[in-house]
């Protein structure tokens, strides 16, 4: 590619040169800090509802997550796309194909946010009812998906400036507008369901809202910087070349996404069959457990961007040394945050309800998840850098495998031989543990390294 010297700017952040490890802990840490927050919002929306509206509608909203994924997962991997795509240009010193890549991004982020508009309030009754929804949580979980749906264009496009300013390095901004984001989304949960009654309509508003509050935010940095990624609302077309090369390599990633969602709406199914409380007890947890997924997806998307840089200069020694970086903070964080959350367990349940056997299910899932999350850290962590250098196929091969097609044999086979709910819990370890061995071949054996100019 032939390059074009982007000017020097402080809202750009090249790892290619310095401390491994301080580049990536400087990049990773504002990304972690970031999906905390909005993890902690999405659980605000769960513990509010549990406590002011009851464990029905605990389980409408929990038990959400899935569907929603399904279909807006398409377009995080395109964000990916775009990601890799301009940090590597970046890394390159490309500033025109930079502009353009960014552009056309947007333009990507606002067609697919109106599609999953149109497609996810009209699909939303029907997924619910293939996913075995019982008829208590039927109207709660319609009524909250149609209103999440009405406003997932902030999200779509939120998520695409989050990747370009990911791109550029500059994860600290993305961590101050998720900061304003949660804040908006926990004082609206407060005065929409706690103060007006609004129920789980309240908590959908409350998340749409506080998407905007992060999308406008955003979008107004990237216009009023005058770096490379500087947007003029103007510019945003697509880009017939640059969108092929965007789609090209995020393509693989969002498929990789839906598939993966099949099997979790599978799992869904599975257990919405053990009942409301199995619903509240499973949702309540499945918002814990962001806490350890988000973060550890935060430290895959920082080995993305440094190995996209670094592979974009030409400095493959750098992206050797990264993995075992990325392996080493991925490990010791989920080691860590799996023993504080079985150490602090009955406490953190308490926070959602009151109810018993919901906080039973709940406690069953943390013994069969907490103690494995390292299994999901090396999955991700090689997945990311992988990703990096732009081969994106060999990643999504090997999370279909063992997130997907595993995990819909297990459940077509293995799971009607167990009499509990505990055949459902122990599938997500098992599949973490196959997904890290494939990866970890791949790595080792692979040609991920050749450079291409």
């Amino acid at each position: 590619m032939a390059a074009v010297k982007a000017p020097s700017n402080q809202n750009t952040n090249l790892m290619t040169e310095g401390s491994i490890v301080k580049n990536l802990l400087l990049f990773a840490l504002p990304l972690i800090l970031g999906n905390l927050l909005q993890q902690m919002y999405n659980t605000a929306d769960s513990i509010i509802v549990g406590n002011f509206v009851g464990s029905n509608a605990l389980a409408a909203v929990g038990s959400s997550g899935s569907p929603i994924y399904l279909l807006i997962g398409f377009s995080q991997g395109v964000a990916v796309g775009a990601g890799v795509v301009i940090s590597q240009y970046l890394g390159a010193g490309d500033h025109k194909e930079t502009r353009e890549a960014v552009h056309t991004s947007l333009a990507i982020a606002v067609l697919m946010g109106l599609v999953l508009t149109i497609g996810g309030v009209a699909c939303c009754r029907a997924l619910l009812t293939a996913m075995n929804t019982p008829a208590e949580v039927m109207g709660d979980a319609v009524t909250y998906l149609r209103l999440y749906f009405g406003g997932v264009l902030f999200s779509v496009v939120y998520n695409m400036t989050a990747g370009i300013l990911n791109a550029a390095g500059n994860s600290r901004r993305s961590l101050v507008y998720l900061a304003a984001a949660s804040v908006t989304n926990i004082v609206l949960d407060l005065v929409l369901i706690a103060g007006l009654k609004m129920g789980v309509a309240g908590a959908a508003i409350a998340t749409d809202l506080s998407q905007l509050v992060s999308c406008v935010l955003s979008l107004r940095f990237l216009m009023k910087t005058d770096d490379a990624c500087h947007v003029e609302l103007s510019g945003i077309r697509l880009h017939r070349s640059m969108a092929g090369r965007i789609i090209r390599v995020g393509l693989p990633t969002g498929i990789q996404n839906m598939v993966i969602s099949i099997s979790n709406v599978l799992v869904q199914a599975g257990v919405n069959g053990y009942g409301a409380a199995a619903m509240a007890g499973f949702g309540a947890y499945m918002k814990i457990d962001g806490f350890n997924i988000l973060p550890v997806t935060s430290i895959s998307m920082a080995a993305t961007t440094f190995v996209g840089q670094n592979y974009g200069a030409g400095r493959l020694d750098r992206v050797k040394k990264a993995v075992w970086v990325t392996l080493g903070i991925g490990i010791l964080y989920t080691l860590c945050t799996g023993a504080a959350l079985l150490a602090g367990q009955d406490f953190i349940l308490h926070l959602f309800t009151r109810d018993e056997a919901v906080i039973a299910f709940g406690k069953l899932a943390m013994h069969w998840f907490c103690p494995f999350y390292f299994l999901l850290s090396i999955l991700h962590g090689l997945a990311g850098a992988v990703r990096g250098t732009g081969a994106s196929v060999p990643p999504m091969v090997v999370l279909l495998v063992s997130l997907c097609l595993f995990r819909i044999v297990w459940i077509q086979w293995v799971l009607p031989s167990f009499s509990t709910i505990n055949g459902i819990f122990l599938l997500y370890p098992v599949s973490w543990g196959l997904g890290a061995v494939l990866m970890a071949l791949y790595a080792w054996k692979g040609k991920w390294m050749e450079y291409h100019t």
